[in-house]
């Protein structure tokens, strides 16, 4: 890449964050504002180490937490071993079930925990390396939903996998189970990411969809 493509590639990117900005804050604010309470069921997709699971258990939801990344995954068991209403499955969440590799951050050696929330499923990620991984276990988020029933709130952040997710949940119809979808997109951290959220919030508005938060940050 030479210069002038690697600044005008940066100031885009600069330049889509800042008009994104209010949209994001607004996401932020609505699910603060979200109430849940027992007989709630959430779902935290990309848990990490329980923040956000800790917000959507506080009120006495059911919240099933999946975090496949195995540092971040004892912190997050730890933090919620003494609430009943949440459950841990040291999964990564997926189109389909079955086994994959994590792909790790370039960076892990130095700070597994720190480093944690950067791994992905996509292998073309920009910040990892693609020769290192472990093999984790995979759960189809479909197959979740169906043996939930409804869910009121389903919180998405997969480093980079969030749209192929979305597009599996439209196809499936599984996305008329949820009341509410927060997620977080990366759209310039894997190649083309970008191209496919303009055609995911395309298909979305085709469909009439508008409980599906693509800004939550």
């Amino acid at each position: 890449m030479n210069l002038i493509a690697f600044v005008a590639g940066k100031l885009t990117r600069e330049l889509y964050g800042w008009s994104k900005a209010p949209r994001q804050h607004k996401a932020q604010r609505a699910f603060a504002e979200l109430r849940l309470g027992p007989g709630d069921i959430a779902i935290d997709c990309g848990a990490n180490v329980g923040d956000v699971t800790l917000a959507m258990a506080s009120g006495g939801a059911t919240v099933h937490a999946f975090e496949p990344f195995p540092e971040a995954f004892a912190v997050l068991a730890r933090r919620t071993r003494d609430l009943p209403n949440v459950h841990c499955h040291q999964r990564a969440v997926a189109d389909r079930s079955g086994s994959t590799r994590l792909f790790l951050h370039r960076h892990r050696s130095d700070d597994p925990l720190k480093h944690a929330s950067g791994s992905s499923l996509l292998a073309t990620k920009h910040n990892l390396d693609p020769s290192r991984f472990i093999d984790v276990e995979m759960v189809a988020l479909t197959d979740v939903i169906h043996d939930l029933g409804t869910v009121n709130l389903l919180k998405i952040d997969v480093e980079g996998f969030e749209i192929r997710l979305l597009n599996h949940l439209l196809d499936t119809g599984a996305i008329n189970a949820i009341d509410q979808v927060f997620c977080e997109t990366h759209e310039f951290k894997v190649a083309g990411l970008y191209r496919d959220l303009k055609r995911l919030r395309q298909r979305l508005k085709a469909a009439g969809i508008d409980h599906v938060n693509l800004d939550w940050h």
